[in-house]
């Protein structure tokens, strides 16, 4: 009896989260069951299985399951270790890009401002959207400020004078007093009824200020306003009739056994907000895959009161869910009839498109990054290359020195797994050392246990050749470890290994070589990037030594020369020249680097 088996036997009949792992002990799959055997023994015992599905259980050497309390608590824990994961064969909502954007108005301050933002908070103010396509939350913002003169700025209440959108008629000015709150609250309250769908009174003054500045042969604000216009149209235009939707999310979920693709559709105010499609290849039953989507997608998301399915599926874990992340009342449901199932149509015919269209785009994809996981493997000999690891130093003649950590999984970036380094205990101009201290480090924390360092890489790449690779190699076997280790060399871009005196020489076109060079090129960049805001941070800190220069006039001066040793060889003049210095200030400057004996 397989390892599998024996586990398959002692499942408990509960709810949980079940962990299918490769051969290397990577997760490669997380999912969620209402009865873990039934669910679980599916995958190896149920015939035929989709292609996906198929692909998955192929690489399956062992699974782990946690029980949870309720199908919803499992729901929940899908979702945290999918983030943590990053499984290959999940859906994976990597960023909120897509998601759209959200105009936000508290309208419990005295005098509320208008935000853009993809984060909405708990925080009690009002955010409306998402916005996206072309119904943007800045062209809304922008309608806001011309029609009702509604602030976008953060400037406190009792400045002196008004701001230049005051005098191009942009705004209200009620910092300055022009307006009484009540009044400005009024100005508000109208901006969040336009946000909300109410558009004829926006479309009617937009059209006014278009017809102006035409007569007036303003032709570049005319046509602004036209394209303003247009997008109130737009928005006008996707009003439902005959229904009563305040707020509502329609998901609909499409597969071809193979390839699936995910659409929302939000509905605000009875308007339709615009269409967002997600290209998947979760190797998921349909119901499970759009839960999981779901969960995923309110993370950083408002959740509104309705949200409809187009997959036949239990919604009452869902809806614990997504009450319990909304603090009110949600409710998922699947529509039967109507213009509710109508717009869920709607949604899966975009998700079709989506999912066809995607189908080239996602196997380069899959090649750029999974396939070349799998030949990298090939060529180096290595069971894995699931989670790659990269160093590398930066510094300048041996100063300010520093170091990076990225991290790959799956061929992607990992921009959470990503590390810096302040080098401590090296002297001068010396990479080995510098490499050593970093690795020592890096093994140390793993060592202990630390949360951010206990996964351990299948491979880590060195950014240099022989030499540099087997020092550092030497670290690592100090500090007891002996994992997969190779050095990339710039030059002839050759890499070499700790198991042959002779480099692994790779097609240029080599998608497993240029998986490499993506790898080692953003650890160079982010070293770069740290190293620049740590001798900037420094040279600052010089800078703001010197009587009457302060943070300010400190930034204006390295914006304009760059570097400590060009500012300490200016001459009187060119510092009195430079844009934002007074005279007493350049000549503070010019004291401070040429004192007088």
């Amino acid at each position: 009896m397989t390892n599998i088996e024996r586990k398959l036997k002692d499942l408990p009949e509960k709810p949980g989260v079940y962990i299918m792992k490769d051969r290397s002990g990577n997760i490669i799959y997380v999912g969620k069951a209402k009865i873990l055997p039934r669910r679980v023994t599916q995958y190896f015992r149920s015939s035929p299985k989709p292609v996906k599905v198929e692909a998955m259980v192929a690489n399956v050497a062992d699974f782990d399951y946690i029980v949870t309390l309720s199908e919803a608590d499992a729901l929940v824990l899908e979702a945290t270790l999918i983030k943590k994961h990053m499984p290959r064969y999940n859906i994976l909502l990597k960023d909120d890009k897509g998601q759209g954007s959200y105009v936000r108005i508290d309208h419990k301050e005295e005098y509320p401002n208008i935000e853009i933002t993809r984060h909405p908070k708990k925080d009690g103010a009002k955010y409306y959207g998402p916005f996206g396509g072309n119904i943007t939350a800045k062209a809304m913002a922008q309608v806001i400020k011309i029609v009702y003169g509604v602030r976008t700025c953060s400037r406190k209440m009792s400045v002196k004078r008004e701001c230049l959108d005051w005098h191009l008629g942009l705004c209200l000015a009620p910092c300055t007093k022009k307006i009484t709150a009540i009044d400005y609250k009024q100005a508000v309250k109208k901006a969040g009824e336009f946000l909300g769908g109410k558009t004829q009174e926006a479309e009617r003054i937009i059209t006014e200020k278009m017809t102006t500045a035409s007569n007036d042969m303003d032709f570049e604000r005319a046509i602004e306003y036209r394209e303003l216009l247009s997008m109130i149209k737009k928005l006008g235009s996707r009003t439902l009739a005959n229904v009563n939707i305040v707020e509502a999310d329609f998901f609909a979920y499409v597969t071809d056994g193979s390839r699936s693709a995910i659409s929302v559709i939000p509905v605000r105010g009875n308007k339709l907000m615009g269409i967002r499609s997600y290209p998947t290849s979760d190797a998921s039953e349909s119901g499970d895959a759009l839960s999981s989507f779901i969960v995923q997608y309110y993370s950083s998301a408002p959740v509104p009161s309705e949200v409809y399915l187009n997959v036949d599926m239990d919604v009452q874990p869902l809806s614990a869910v997504l009450t319990e992340k909304r603090g009110a009342t949600a409710t998922a449901r699947i529509p039967i009839k109507g213009q509710k199932r109508d717009i869920i149509k709607m949604a899966e015919e975009n998700a079709v498109e989506c999912m066809e269209k995607s189908a080239d785009k996602e196997d380069r994809e899959r090649e750029r990054t999974l396939g070349a996981c799998d030949m990298l493997c090939k060529a180096l000999g290595i069971p894995s290359a699931r989670r790659i690891e990269c160093y590398d130093i930066s510094h300048i003649s041996g100063t300010d020195k520093v170091a990076s950590g990225v991290c790959f999984i799956n061929g992607s970036k990992a921009s959470a797994e990503y590390r810096r380094y302040r080098i401590k205990t090296v002297e001068g101009n010396d990479d080995f050392h510098c490499m050593a201290e970093v690795l020592s480090r890096r093994f140390r924390h793993a060592k202990e246990g630390d949360e951010k360092f206990v996964e351990l890489p299948d491979l880590i790449v060195i950014d240099g050749g022989k030499g540099q690779l087997h020092s550092a190699y030497d670290v690592m076997k100090e500090a007891g470890f002996d994992l997969p280790m190779v050095g990339l060399a710039k030059r002839e871009e050759e890499i070499f290994t700790t198991t042959s005196a002779q480099p692994i020489i790779l097609s240029r076109d080599s998608v497993a070589l240029k998986l490499l060079q993506r790898v080692r090129d953003e650890a160079h960049r982010f070293a770069i990037t740290y190293h620049r805001s740590k001798r900037l941070k420094r040279i600052n800190t010089e800078l703001i030594k010197i009587k009457g220069i302060g943070e300010k006039k400190s930034k204006l001066l390295l914006k304009a020369y760059g570097s400590l040793d060009k500012i300490k060889q200016l001459p009187l003049e060119a510092l009195e020249s430079t844009a934002g210095m007074d005279k007493s200030s350049a000549l503070a400057v010019y004291e401070y680097f040429h004192p007088t004996d």
